[in-house]
Order: C-alpha cells, then sequence, then structure tokens
C-alpha cells in the first residue's frame, strides 16, 4: 500500500497560481499510475484532474483544466506535483492525489474507483 501526501493548498485570487505536492511513501511512484482529483463544495462527486502513467509515457488532463494545470514528478523525491496557473473561482475544491499500481503506459484511468490509494486532501479556494 502506498501512503500519500499533499501538501500547497491555499487561498489565493483568480488568475494566481499554486503548486500542489503528493508525496508517497511505502512504494515508488515508479511503478504507480498516479492522479489528482478534486471534490467540489456541496457534495459533488469527486473529478478527474490530470494522471500519469508510471513510465511517464502518457499523461491526461480534464478539458476544464488543459492548458492551465501541468502535472510533474520529481522521481528522485518520489513525489508528484500538480502547477495550477490561472486559477478560477471554479477551481475550489479539496484537490486529492490518488495512485494505483500499474506498469501499463497506454492509457490513464479518470475514473476515482480505478484508484486504491488516496491522499487526505488539501484544500484550494479561489476568491473572485
Amino acid at each position: 500500500q502506498v501512503q500519500l501526501v499533499e501538501t500547497g493548498g491555499g487561498l489565493v485570487q483568480a488568475g494566481d497560481s499554486l503548486r500542489l505536492s503528493c508525496t508517497a511513501s511505502g512504494r515508488t511512484f515508479s511503478s504507480e499510475h498516479t492522479a489528482w482529483f478534486r471534490q467540489a463544495p456541496g457534495g459533488k462527486e469527486r473529478e478527474f484532474v490530470a494522471g500519469r502513467t508510471s513510465g511517464g509515457i502518457t499523461t491526461k488532463y480534464a478539458d476544464s483544466v488543459k492548458g492551465r494545470f501541468t502535472f510533474s514528478r520529481d522521481s528522485a523525491k518520489n513525489t508528484v506535483h500538480l502547477q495550477m496557473n490561472s486559477l478560477k473561482p471554479e477551481d475550489t475544491a479539496v484537490y486529492y492525489c490518488a495512485a494505483r499500481y500499474d506498469r501499463s503506459e497506454s492509457y490513464v484511468a479518470t475514473h476515482s474507483a480505478a484508484y486504491d490509494d488516496w491522499g487526505q486532501g488539501t484544500q484550494v479556494t479561489v476568491s473572485s
């Protein structure tokens, strides 16, 4: 099992940037598909934001964040990042890091049920 810890959330204004980080222990990201999900207030469903295969061949983004968010990985620190630029109020949510043991490079799962391990979440609030 992988333990995941997210950091980097906060309160920002529209147009600002934030970088979220997710550090893993228990297994390296080199054998994991990793993804970021978010859950907006009001009991909305947890939605896929971005994800990458274990070897880094395939990266996928939700349409709502394409061109604004960037997924990256620091293998030396066993950490993945989500750089979020041009933030909008609708990006306000709790952001979760997720992982699943998978060495395939063909696709990135976008449904939350596909992931086995989750972090505790970090709040991102964007004011208008």
